[in-house]
């Protein structure tokens, strides 16, 4: 007996449990889970920034990833294994259109007006 393994499927499904685990954690944490973004620390005036409306983005990017790569791992498992090559790579789009590497830039729409 031969198994063919669908690394696409494998790939798509440990990226969308790790995205809906992080993203639970950030539902969990509310206000905290601020603190565990990427640049939030290095911030000048922390205490200027809607801390509850950063983790709710996160989470919500975070359940957004998860769909993604769910939908790409259910349709590589059951009709090609290039569905799962389309995830990832709109995955990868979606993932770095919110990028920024200047954190104050990057936090500048949770400020408190």
């Amino acid at each position: 007996m031969v198994i063919i393994m669908n690394i696409g499927f494998v790939v798509c499904i440990i990226l969308a449990v790790l995205f809906l685990i992080v993203g639970i954690l950030f539902s969990l944490l509310k206000e905290k889970g601020a603190y565990f973004v990427s640049g939030f620390r290095t911030l000048n005036h922390p205490e200027k920034y809607d801390k509850a409306y950063i983790s709710r983005d996160i989470r919500n990017q975070c359940f957004i990833y998860f769909v993604i790569l769910s939908i790409g791992a259910i349709l590589s498992y059951f009709l090609s294994v290039y569905i799962a090559i389309a995830a990832i790579l709109v995955w990868l789009i979606v993932f770095f259109r919110n990028f920024n590497l200047d954190a104050e830039k990057a936090f500048e729409k949770y400020l408190i007006h």
